[in-house]
This record gives structure tokens, C-alpha cells and sequence, in this order.
């Protein structure tokens, strides 16, 4: 037996290091986590166990051309061919802008998602914001700190408080939750959720705070202004490092116990208790989740939950994403450091729209699955359908996005062939192994940027540099522990981080009232927008699920469960039981799922795994309005409302 030494590619808090173990045969007998790194600890989650299995199933196994309704088989030339004469013909009879590279976080690599991204560059093609995710929750923090990175997850080791406040971490990063449960057991570290939805992580919680969704804003002040008046702040060091304590005293004032319980629902005695907890047990850890910004509130609600530790004395003392504490220039990796212009950047949230209205003519889509996984799906649907695009999708497994496609292009897992993970939960970084070789007549995505390029007729030098060159040189001075070749040669490093009282604001400190918002138009403070919900509707939550990353895994696990979880309450009042098939819908679409009766939600509330299916086949995400947030242009997938009828 052989054992490699890899790197889970993921869009995850966790970014495992990876031990697979090879048969005689070179097949791929277990995958298991890295006992070295301190964050993965010797274990992984149920998707990184079975991706060994995922490798056989549901792979694009050649390139593909779509002959009408169907698909027809065909070779790497070919395929290229066909590209790229539909590219050039795009490019010359309309402009650079009327091409759409379409990519997101379906791997992290540098060689897989960042350095492809040179051809596209150096044409001038259309990109997005990437925004789709976390952008919101990172503008907002930056408008008061200047950049949204915190605590390093090991620090949860030395902490006597963690909050996880919005975040399932339980499954969505059972590694930092691991971390926690550690710290309680060594050193009787209290452990506070905050979540609307009484989730595997609030279950195991010393103490549960069930706020209603967008109620966030509201419930921070109110622990803001328990911990002013009663004298529980840190007031040397608001002193020192923070501008506009008074005006955040006075806003947080008015946020009595009366009105906190109004707007939130939660009972003064937990806000209390909360506040109590920030003030006795120190030093803290508040893990802000990314899902808690998918809202309209999500922005604010990030920032106004960020004060908390800053009044206490601590220099960012929460947790958001790391990735920005990194001094990684990944601008010369996509090459647009070297193309000399600035592309168009539409935003990522709002492209169904901008789909359906044609605005482009030659759409390519690598590292993502947008037909699941963007807001009002029927309009994107529509649009990557129209006659007059043509879409052309680089994937691993034949997912939906790949259905609409007119080429489908084959590529290799992370387990096939090398790459660089830039983690964003943590700063512990290796070489990702190759573990075994393609399986299908895939090729990477480096090797094909640089083929369509050259058919392209192409010249710039650094689209054709080595990539490892690149990613060698984009690394200068960003590791510690060790020199770029020996984490080539195997050596697990970390990235050195920013100094977490370094705060690139324009006063150089923590900024309670925000200059810079207020330079610009934007509310200077977080504020707590009117919760409207008619009546008869629902609030719409998801969020991830054990089994799945994303739309991943289906291949394994099977369909993404096509279910809602409703309040006894609600189902009562609707007549509905256990098990019956329900209809949610709004004036964008409908879904018909199976429903769960449980008090894990509230009443007026409802929540179903995201991205999946209904009964129907009909997209979760297109009941989901395509409208971005104001703030980092984030979308608003928990605050869908819908109404819930039997069907």
C-alpha cells in the first residue's frame, strides 16, 4: 500500500489535508485527514471519506459537442476547435464584453480556479464580482476595520467563550466545531449558538439564542447596550484604537429590552445572559457565519455583531474568513496584474437577469454549477438557452449546468492532478498531490486555457509561463516555517497573517461610525431594517447540509432530500401532517416538497436543504429574487418569502 499526502479542493471553512491510501493496483482504498495539520486533526467530513467513490460516478468521460436535444461524443480537437472558432467569431463580430467567464468556487486551487483565468484576462473578457457567497459580510466588515480577518481558528484552544452566531459549525466546518468542543472539555469553554434554527450545533450549545431571521441587527445592539450600561466595556482601549464610540452609545441606547424583544423575539433574560457571558468570560471568540449575511440585513447584521469584541477590549476578536490576512498576490496569478486593462465586473447575484436580456453571446463556465446554484433560476435557465449563446462548460461530473451546455469539456478531479489550495479558514498550507491519474480523457484547466489561446493566435508570454513559476513568484514572502520548494517537497506551512491591530481605515483604527460609508452614501452604522412578512407567508432559511458541498456528492448520497421542516404551530393552523407534499411559491416560481413537522424553526418560518430539487424537478434557488444587497452586492437567498400550501 501507498499513501499521498493531498488537499480537499472545496469551497470550505476547513481546507483538509488529506491522507489517501493506494492498493497494489494504484486504486484508491480510503481517504482519511491529516493526524500533522492541527485544524483537520485526523478526520474528515462525510463528503472528503466518500470522494473516492464520487471519482467513478457521473464523470464526463470525453468532450462533447450538443447535436439538437442530445449530446454527441467527440475528440479533445474537435471540441477545441468548435471553441474556439465560436470564441473568435464572438469576439470579432461583437466585443470582448459580450463574453461571460463564468467561474466560481467549485475548486480553490490556484492552478485549477485562478491561473485559467489569463486568457481571459488578456481578451477582456466579462467577469463577476464573486459575490455570490461571502462578499457582503467582507465590504461590511471592512468598512469598519479595513479588512474582514479575525482570530485563527486554532485560537478557539485558549478561549472561555465562543459564540457561533449564525453558524451551523457542526456541519459546516466540523472542524473548527471540533475545536470548540475540544476547548470546552480542557478548559470548561462555554459554548453560545445564535441561530433562528434550532441546528445540530445549537443542540449541543451550553446556551441557544433563537433570534427571527434578519433580527440580528437588533439583537447585537441589544447586548451593546447592556455591556455599555452596565459598565462591562473596555474603555482604555475604545479610547485608543476606536473612532465613534459616542455615536454608537447613543444608537445602541435605544435599543431597550422592550424593543429587543419585539423586533427579535428572543426574551431580555437571554440577551442578558449573553452580554453577562461576553463580560465574565474572557477572552472570546464570536464566529460570524457566512450564511448569516445572505439576507437583506446580512451586511449590517455582520458589522453591528463585529462591535461586540471590539468593546471589550479585543483586537478583532471574531472570526469571519481569514483569506484576506494572507499576502498572496493571486492578481499575478490570473495575470490581471500583467493584462494592462481592468475587465467588465457584473454582478454575480444579479446574472440571471443579465443572462436572459442577452447581453452575452459566448458564455464559459468552469468550476461551478450555476444552473443550481444562482438566485431565480428560471430567468437564468431562460437565458443560457436563448439560441443566440453559446455556453461551453469545463466540468469533472455531468452536473446541470452541463445539460444546457453546447460543449461540455471533461475535467480532472483535485485527486487527479496537482495543485496549491489557498485555505480562507486557516493558514495552514501544503502541496495538493496528485493521487492517481485521470480516470476519463479529461484535461486540466491550465492545459486548456493555454490550448484555446494558441488557436486564438495569441502571443503574450505569460499566458504560456509555467504556472508553477507563477505561483512560486505570487508567494514571495507570504510563507513561514519554510521556502517555497520545500512545500513543494511536502512540508506543511503557514501563511503569515496581518497583524490583527493593523486596521487600513482611514483613521488606522476600528471605526464604530464608518468614514468611508459615510463618504459614499452608505449608512455610517449598521441599522435594523423593518421585518415585513405578510401575512400567510413564510420566511424561506437554507443552508448546507451534512452529505452535500454545494450540489456535490448527489452521485453518492443521492438527490439533495426535497423537504421543508415547518413549526407544529404553522402546520396545525394549515392543516398539514407529517409527510404530506406541499407547494411553496412566490411570484417567481414554485417547488413541491415533503414535509418534516418539528419546532427546531420557528413559527412563520420554514427551511429546506439549499440548492436542491423539488419533487418536480424544479430549483429551490428559483424562488430566490436575483436582487444584490446593497452592501459588497451579496444576495438574499434567507430572506425569501413564500407562501405553503397543500398540494
Amino acid at each position: 500500500m501507498k499513501q499521498v499526502s493531498t488537499v480537499c479542493a472545496r469551497d470550505c471553512y476547513d481546507t483538509c489535508a488529506l491522507i489517501v491510501t493506494l492498493g497494489e493496483l494504484g486504486q484508491i482504498l480510503s481517504i482519511k485527514g491529516d493526524p500533522k495539520n492541527p485544524v483537520t486533526q485526523g478526520f474528515t467530513c462525510p463528503r472528503g471519506a466518500k470522494d473516492h467513490e464520487r471519482l467513478y460516478k457521473n464523470r464526463v468521460e470525453a468532450p462533447f459537442l450538443r447535436k439538437g436535444d442530445h449530446f454527441e461524443r467527440t475528440d479533445w480537437e474537435k471540441g477545441l476547435s468548435v471553441v474556439s472558432q465560436k470564441l473568435g467569431e464572438i469576439l470579432e463580430k461583437y466585443s470582448s464584453e459580450a463574453v461571460l467567464y463564468l467561474d466560481y468556487a467549485g475548486n480553490m486551487g490556484l492552478l485549477t480556479a485562478v491561473f485559467p483565468r489569463r486568457l481571459w484576462n488578456d481578451i477582456g473578457a466579462t467577469q463577476t464580482d464573486w459575490a455570490l457567497c461571502s462578499n457582503s459580510g467582507h465590504k461590511a466588515l471592512a468598512l469598519h476595520y479595513g479588512h474582514s480577518y479575525g482570530i485563527r481558528p486554532i485560537e478557539i484552544l485558549s478561549m472561555d467563550l465562543v459564540v457561533f452566531w449564525g453558524f451551523n459549525a457542526a456541519v459546516s466546518s466540523p472542524h473548527m466545531w471540533s475545536l470548540a468542543k475540544k476547548a470546552r472539555k480542557l478548559r470548561g469553554t462555554q459554548i453560545v449558538v445564535i441561530d433562528p434554527r434550532e441546528s445540530p450545533t445549537a443542540k449541543s450549545a451550553d446556551l441557544w439564542i433563537q433570534p427571527m431571521p434578519g433580527s440580528d441587527v437588533a439583537l447585537a445592539y441589544g447586548v451593546i447596550n447592556h455591556l455599555i450600561q452596565n459598565d462591562y466595556i473596555d474603555l482604555e482601549f475604545i479610547k485608543e484604537w476606536t473612532l465613534g464610540f459616542e455615536q454608537l452609545k447613543v444608537k445602541a441606547s435605544k435599543w431597550t429590552p422592550d424593543r429587543v424583544e419585539q423586533i427579535t423575539g428572543v426574551a431580555w433574560r437571554y440577551v442578558k445572559q449573553l452580554g453577562d457571558a461576553y463580560a465574565s468570560l474572557k477572552p472570546s471568540a464570536t464566529m460570524i457565519g457566512i450564511g448569516l449575511q445572505k439576507c437583506d440585513q446580512g451586511a449590517d447584521q455582520v458589522r453591528a455583531i463585529s462591535f461586540i469584541p471590539a468593546l471589550l477590549g479585543l483586537h478583532r476578536g471574531f472570526f469571519y474568513s481569514s483569506g484576506n490576512s494572507f499576502s498572496v498576490n493571486e492578481s499575478l496569478v490570473s495575470g490581471q496584474a500583467l493584462a494592462g486593462r481592468t475587465p467588465k465586473i457584473v454582478e454575480q447575484v444579479a446574472l440571471a437577469d443579465l443572462v436572459k436580456g442577452g447581453g452575452f453571446k459566448f458564455i464559459y463556465i468552469s468550476c461551478m454549477n450555476p444552473a443550481m446554484t444562482l438566485p431565480n433560476q428560471h430567468a437564468f435557465r431562460e437565458g443560457i438557452s436563448r439560441q443566440d449563446v453559446f455556453v461551453v462548460v469545463h466540468e469533472t461530473h455531468w452536473t446541470k449546468t452541463a445539460q444546457y451546455a453546447d460543449v461540455v469539456l471533461p475535467a480532472p478531479t483535485y485527486l487527479e492532478k496537482e495543485d496549491l489550495v489557498i485555505p480562507w479558514g486557516h493558514n495552514y498550507v501544503q502541496y495538493s498531490r496528485r493521487a492517481v491519474r485521470p480516470i476519463t480523457n479529461s484535461r486540466s484547466e491550465v492545459w486548456v486555457m493555454r490550448e484555446i489561446a494558441e488557436r486564438l493566435g495569441l502571443t503574450e508570454e505569460w499566458l504560456y509561463e509555467d504556472a508553477w513559476s507563477a505561483v512560486e513568484l505570487a508567494l514571495e514572502n507570504a510563507l513561514e516555517g519554510g521556502s517555497f520548494q520545500s512545500l513543494i517537497s511536502g512540508e506543511m506551512l503557514t501563511f503569515k497573517t496581518k497583524p490583527k491591530n493593523d486596521y487600513s481605515t482611514p483613521s488606522g483604527k476600528i471605526e464604530f461610525y464608518s468614514s468611508i460609508a459615510a463618504e459614499i452614501g452608505l449608512n455610517p452604522m449598521p441599522i435594523q431594517t423593518p421585518l415585513c412578512i405578510e401575512k400567510g407567508n413564510f420566511i424561506l432559511l437554507t443552508s448546507a447540509t451534512p452529505k452535500f458541498t454545494s450540489t456535490q456528492f448527489q452521485e453518492v448520497y443521492g438527490a439533495i432530500p426535497p423537504v421543508v421542516t415547518m413549526n407544529s404551530q404553522d402546520a396545525e393552523r394549515l392543516g398539514i401532517r407529517e409527510g404530506h407534499i406541499v407547494t411553496m411559491a412566490n411570484e417567481r416560481g414554485q417547488v413541491q416538497v415533503k414535509v418534516t413537522i418539528s419546532n427546531t424553526v420557528p413559527e412563520r418560518v420554514v427551511w429546506s436543504p439549499r440548492q436542491s430539487e423539488g419533487l418536480a424537478g424544479e430549483p429551490l434557488n428559483c424562488l430566490v429574487n436575483s436582487n444584490p444587497q446593497e452592501i459588497g452586492s451579496g444576495p438574499r437567498f434567507n430572506s425569501t418569502t413564500v407562501t405553503v400550501t397543500r398540494h
